[in-house]
């Protein structure tokens, strides 16, 4: 599947947030309730996303939900 210009913005958000909190796709798994291979998925952009997850990445990393958008 072909990533859609959302989901790479999306994922280079998510990455972006991330180094500027210094933690590992480990670490934001383990906040956000997700596996560390799934957050290098939605990072690169090969995974889709639901608003559950969302929500829970974004509380990981301290920001709203729209802030990833």
């Amino acid at each position: 599947m072909k990533a859609t210009p959302t989901r790479k913005q999306l994922g280079e958000r998510i990455r972006k947030l991330r180094k500027k909190l210094g933690i590992s796709q480990e670490e934001l798994g383990f906040r956000a309730g997700v596996h560390r291979t799934y957050i290098g998925a939605i990072e690169r952009a090969e995974q889709n996303v639901s608003i559950d997850t969302i929500h829970g990445i974004a509380k990981a990393l301290k920001v709203s939900p729209k802030d990833l958008l």
